[in-house]
């Protein structure tokens, strides 16, 4: 069996980024848990996670109350991080009116040990979240444990993978339906395979036709052609064979080179000369000479994200994630990094790995500390260049005053009013502000909103349209509001905002994105391009006369 030395799996020759605030107890020499002991014995299996469980208690209200003090540094205890008005003080401001709220119910109170228990990990023990799949949670120092022997398995041909991600397009297998399948399934099956051949025709000619990939994208991606089929529908990839495997080459080095100016820098000064432990990240920061303020934010930002994602708790994606998000943030000097920015890269960064692994769904299963250090170099890089074409588009979202989010927020105002004025006219007797709900919607594109995955399915879409994260999302998120129309015009101001912060959309399905985007088309193909029909009757009144 093949071992990891046999295929040059040495990470030490990456540059190190400062440890995050969650590690900052830590010593930096200290290898990370997920490491196996002996590399030598280590196979091609990819190991998962199992951390030790805790007890279990049922959600309640008084959790709330606990949450209070894991907020961002600097921020008001009545918002979140973008301002906006804290759900947790929502509901306890509920509880004391005696409002509806969520019930509250002391049976399931864990005891006096789960909460010492708490305190000495810094996870709070498992308890069943709400309905909702809002990501804006934090997760506690402590990296995932990885188990020997387990887990998914690197691709043998990730070497040819890696010179040119079409090679993954040849290893792409049909497999046949069960002997008991029922004529449903096997007619799926079928179809399912000629959407794939499909796309694989497309992808594999040598001049790819963007107007026919664009056609056969807008209805969804197979997920075995969706990371090679996003990169050139991004323009990372050029649409000429004869050129790509230069380009990628090309950009990937440029990649590494400016990771390496970034980091690479003296180690020294990384612990207190005072009390020898380690310093803290933002310490760190300014010893090796990052930029003290960018550096701060990313280290604070990346443990939380996709804290519910196993993948996303390994200290090898973080460390992977930071890099990307600081030598973006560098290189962009206008807009710097943005709280919500470090969302939008973990989309390009699943989909991409899971290029190189068997099985594609790398969300659990798997630590990527374990592949090998080309690989992560590649992901790293494909995932900032892309990162980079998508934030190209929508750069005014993130300078200064965010203009282009202001924007989108009143151009949504107006679409509403005219899509639905019965919840755009509750919302305003209500004293309900777009910019208090939807700002998050444009600031990480729904992201919050919703689960990962279907995520990626609504990108499929975006990235078939030609202003898909500008113009089509503003789209989406109209058809998304005036679906919750039932409940909303039911709601007074404080409840319309709990709701909105924490939308019942956790088990949503591709199903449920692919009608989204198909409501979404039609308000688009109504309004788009007649500023008539994007003013409210007042505006409209005002420009008549």
């Amino acid at each position: 069996m093949l071992k990891y030395d046999d295929i040059g799996s040495n990470t030490s020759s990456r540059p190190r980024t400062p440890p995050s605030l969650s590690a900052r107890s830590r010593s930096t020499n200290t290898p990370p848990p997920n490491k196996p002991s002996n590399a030598s014995t280590s196979s091609l299996h990819l190991v998962s996670s199992n951390p030790a469980p805790r007890p279990s208690r049922k959600w309640s209200v008084e959790d709330d109350d606990m949450d209070v003090g894991t907020t961002f540094e600097g921020m008001d205890d009545d918002e979140d991080e973008f301002g906006l008005p804290s759900i947790a003080n929502s509901r306890r401001a509920a509880r004391r009116a005696g409002g509806p709220g969520i019930e509250s119910s002391d049976q399931g109170r864990g005891t006096l040990e789960e909460e010492m228990s708490y305190l000495k990990v810094g996870t709070k023990p498992n308890r069943a979240r709400a309905n909702s799949s809002d990501i804006a949670e934090e997760r506690g120092p402590v990296y995932p444990t990885a188990k020997k022997n387990e887990g998914k398995i690197l691709r043998p041909q990730y070497k040819e993978i890696l010179k040119d991600p079409m090679n993954a397009l040849h290893l792409i297998s049909h497999p046949s339906p069960p002997p008991n399948a029922s004529r449903k399934e096997i007619e799926a099956n079928a179809t399912r395979a000629s959407r794939i051949n499909k796309f694989k025709r497309l992808l594999q000619a040598s001049t790819i036709s963007l107007s026919d990939l664009r056609a056969s994208a807008w209805s969804g991606l197979p997920e075995e052609v969706r990371a090679v089929a996003w990169q050139v529908l991004l323009g990372y990839l050029p649409t000429s064979s004869e050129r790509r495997v230069a380009t990628l080459e090309r950009k990937r080095r440029e990649y590494l080179d400016g990771v390496k100016k970034a980091f690479e820098k003296s180690n020294s000064g990384l612990l207190s000369p005072v009390s020898g432990r380690a310093k803290s990240a933002y310490s760190q920061g300014r010893s090796r000479g990052l930029d003290e303020n960018v550096w701060h934010q990313i280290s604070i930002d990346v443990p939380r994200t996709s804290p519910h994602i196993e993948l996303y708790g390994y200290e090898a994606t973080q460390r992977s994630l930071e890099r990307i998000l600081y030598l973006w943030a560098i290189r962009h000097p206008t807009s710097g990094y943005v709280q919500g920015i470090n969302d939008l890269v973990t989309p390009f960064w699943q989909v991409f790995l899971g290029t190189y692994i068997t099985d594609i769904d790398v969300e659990s299963g798997m630590d990527p500390g374990q592949l090998p250090k080309s690989v992560i170099d590649a992901v790293e890089a494909d995932s900032y260049w892309c990162l980079t074409k998508l934030l190209d588009g929508i750069q005014d979202n993130y300078i200064v005053a965010q203009p282009g989010i202001v924007r989108q927020v009143g151009a949504l105002r107006d679409l509403v009013h005219r899509i639905d004025g019965t919840v755009a006219k509750h919302l305003e007797n209500e004293g309900v502000e777009f910019m208090q709900f939807s700002f998050r919607w444009m600031n990480c594109l729904l992201m919050r909103e919703v689960n990962i995955r279907c995520t990626i399915r609504m990108w499929d879409t975006y990235m078939a349209e030609e202003q898909g994260f500008s113009e089509f999302h503003l789209y989406v998120c109209a058809a998304f509001l005036v679906k919750w129309t039932e409940q909303l015009i039911k709601m007074d101001f404080q409840e319309v905002m709990m709701f909105l912060q924490a939308l019942p959309t956790r088990d949503w399905t591709e199903k449920d994105i692919e009608l989204l985007l198909s409501e979404a088309y039609i308000w688009q193909t109504l309004f788009r391009g007649s500023s008539a029909h994007l003013k409210n009757s007042s505006s409209a009144s005002n420009s008549i006369t």
